[in-house]
């Protein structure tokens, strides 16, 4: 069974999602918050797998709470009614593994909860292509991008969702070699994180 912590600081928002994914068979929600510092305490207390984490809500806000949750900390997909995309590489780099809207698909969400579950990084659409811009709207910049053979293997199962000791696995070699092709992955697309190289790996065909 996933676990599920949803918060969210409107009663309905969090009824309506308890409803529909405690349909699911694989699913259970374990509890509910109404704001973001009752979100990390439930965290802490009930060790959900996933946390659906709005982005607005009173005592404090959902990226305070993504900068407060503990290293056991659950894979958190953010879901906000919030169309500002200047919020998406915020909670991406405070550790959030999915950013989604609040019109999206209930079956759409469920799926998103189990990648995330999973290991994958899920964004809207609209979230993705924040991602990949600047603030002026305008492609960020990669710079010239020459991946050795290794290095493009590495960009794949990053944008599969794996962890390092999950590509040292895959590839066969240790965990320190895996950190030190992320670094020259990163380095090399002029990006600051693994979620933007795999949007890259993605948006050009490398995943």
């Amino acid at each position: 069974m996933i676990r599920v912590l949803i918060a969210d600081d409107h009663p309905v928002v969090r009824q309506g999602l308890r409803t529909f994914l405690d349909l699911q068979e694989d699913i259970t929600v374990v509890g509910e918050a109404a704001d973001g510092a009752e979100a990390v305490a439930l965290a802490d207390e009930l060790v959900p797998d996933v946390l659906l984490l709005d982005l607005k809500m009173p005592v404090l806000d959902g990226l305070g709470a993504l900068t407060r949750l503990s290293g056991t900390a659950p894979r958190v997909i953010v879901l906000t009614s919030v169309s500002d995309r200047s919020d998406v590489a915020p909670a991406m780099r405070a550790g959030a593994a999915g950013f989604l809207y609040k019109d999206v698909d209930p079956n759409a969400l469920v799926q998103a909860v189990r990648a995330v579950h999973g290991g994958q990084v899920l964004l809207a659409p609209e979230a993705a292509e924040a991602m990949l811009n600047g603030a002026n709207g305008s492609p960020a910049p990669m710079g010239p991008v020459t991946l050795t053979e290794r290095e493009r293997e590495v960009l794949a199962l990053i944008a599969a969702g794996q962890s390092n000791r999950e590509i040292a696995r895959s590839l066969s070699v240790a965990e320190k070699t895996v950190k030190t092709h992320v670094s020259n992955v990163l380095m090399k697309l002029g990006v600051q994180d693994r979620t933007q190289a795999a949007l890259y790996a993605v948006r050009h065909g490398l995943a």
